[in-house]
């Protein structure tokens, strides 16, 4: 197969011309739309070729753009058969090369990475919840229209059984007429969260698990397809919990009283912050992700009743401020 890195439109990307930026990102789009079998080993080739294209974008309005052409602009356009693999090449090829970002470069690639946060909730939990509160009403439509068919059927039959037996009924009559009213089968009021499930599971396995080295985790094998998700850095995990309210209060819709409007499954979404809080091998880095699940904003929305308290308040309390050698 063709080197994904070194096609035209890669290259193109980086272009300080916006038609031509724009041309390249349609292509792209396109030729992953027709390419849905790529595999993951494919994807991190393309994806390394994103990276270093991103890498010598240069401009600050041109990064910018950059940004969300890689983000906004395609990741919603991809099918669902490829979105996951292409998050997941993403998020390898951010933790293999976050290391090596210098400073001068940094700004912008936080930048890519809080698009990427803030896109996967648009498709995940924003777009889904369009898809099922439109599947709702449609359920609730197709179930009005035979509800109304079951009442003409029931009363139907009640008729022709009351001119049978003289308006008689017995005891079994009614339970068959109860059992007909009733629908047959019923609409689920639950949202279907598994693709944000799956997402999530990727960050949890990647940038925010607590682990820097994983023992457990198999080794490189590229010929058979195994390929790790690395684990942190610190430095993506304290940009993560920096803008992961940010992002969320970003697809929430609201109602006048300032609370989120629709179903949030927000133990989900907080479930790999409360890992993090919970089995992080730095204090700092547990101390961060307390301050994430503290944001007073989840209060105010009704999703937590007060501030989570930091494990390592305690030993920080009973801790003692030095204040230096006296003068004596």
């Amino acid at each position: 197969m063709t080197d994904l890195a070194k096609t035209p439109f890669v290259r193109e990307l980086a272009s300080s011309d916006k038609k031509i930026r724009d041309k390249a990102t349609d292509s792209l789009a396109l030729f992953l739309r027709s390419k849905t079998d790529l595999s993951l080993l494919e994807l991190l080739k393309l994806w390394k070729g994103l990276f270093f294209c991103f890498y010598h974008s240069d401009r600050p309005l041109t990064q910018q753009a950059l940004a969300r052409n890689l983000s906004y602009s395609l990741v919603p356009s991809l099918p669902r058969s490829t979105v996951h693999r292409f998050l997941r090449a993403f998020w390898i090829t951010i933790g293999r090369e976050f290391h090596s970002i210098d400073r001068l470069r940094l700004d912008k690639y936080l930048l890519l990475i809080r698009s990427y946060v803030g896109v996967a909730f648009q498709i995940f939990l924003k777009d889904n919840k369009g898809k099922n509160s439109l599947q709702q009403q449609a359920d609730g439509g197709d179930g009005a229209a035979k509800k109304r068919k079951r009442e003409e059927s029931t009363k139907d039959k009640k008729r022709v059984k009351s001119k049978s037996k003289g308006g008689k009924r017995s005891a079994q009559d009614d339970d068959d007429d109860e059992t007909e009213e009733s629908p047959q089968s019923q609409s689920s009021t639950s949202s279907d969260w598994s693709d944000l499930k799956s997402y999530l599971t990727i960050i949890a396995e990647g940038p925010l698990n607590p682990l820097n080295f994983d023992p457990s985790q198999p080794a490189l094998d590229e010929k058979n397809g195994i390929i790790p998700m690395p684990h942190g850095p610190d430095g993506l995990r304290y940009h993560l919990l920096d803008i992961w309210i940010d992002e969320l209060e970003k697809v929430l819709e609201f109602n006048e009283q300032g609370k989120p409007v629709g179903e949030v499954p927000i133990d989900m979404l907080l479930e790999p912050v409360e890992t993090l809080r919970k089995e992080g091998l730095h204090k700092p880095v547990r101390a961060r992700a307390a301050e994430t699940l503290g944001d007073e904003r989840l209060v105010q929305w009704g999703f937590r009743e007060g501030v989570v308290a930091n494990n390592d308040e305690g030993e920080e309390s009973s801790e003692e401020e030095w204040g230096g050698f006296g003068d004596d």
